[in-house]
């Protein structure tokens, strides 16, 4: 007879963050009989990317303003980001071959296709949420892309 095992087994939910660390996957869920496991990262992907690491030695103190400058443009175009509003791919123009629905230094409108992102075989346009100048596009064509990952920046 089969012995029902009782408490959590530690070794899946290692396996489990070890196969989104893998995938650059920001949750993974997994259901057996009448227990569920879901592992989720709290924070984006860019985020983790970006942490320091504690081995390497301290910068030299002529970076820090480098630094603090490369810090205070990534907040700004976060501020300025359009991120995914759901997980998909991301298409810069309406067909292969076509010409993009944006590029850098364009202005857009408020409502306008700025790219689509396909999910579950359905096209979905995404809009740019203002009107302003695009200053970057953080996805290339035909890339995987997450829910709430910048996409765009407008100013």
């Amino acid at each position: 007879m089969a012995e029902k095992k009782t408490g959590i087994d530690q070794a899946l939910i290692r396996d489990l963050a070890n196969i989104l660390n893998e995938t650059d996957l920001t949750e993974i869920e997994v259901e057996q009989d009448s227990m569920r496991i879901r592992v989720s990262r709290s924070a984006p992907i860019q985020a983790y990317a970006q942490m320091p690491t504690y081995a390497a030695p301290p910068a030299p103190a002529a970076a820090a303003p480098a630094a603090a400058a490369q810090a205070a443009e990534a907040a700004r175009s976060a501020k300025n980001a359009l991120t995914a509003p759901m997980v998909g791919t991301a298409y810069l123009a309406p067909a292969p071959g076509s010409r993009p629905f944006i590029e850098v230094g364009a202005q857009v409108k408020e409502g306008q296709t700025v790219l689509i992102i396909e999910a579950m075989k359905t096209m979905n346009q995404i809009p740019a949420p203002r009107s302003g100048k695009v200053v970057e596009i953080l996805v290339e064509d035909g890339a995987p892309v997450e829910y709430g990952e910048a996409l765009v920046v407008i100013e």
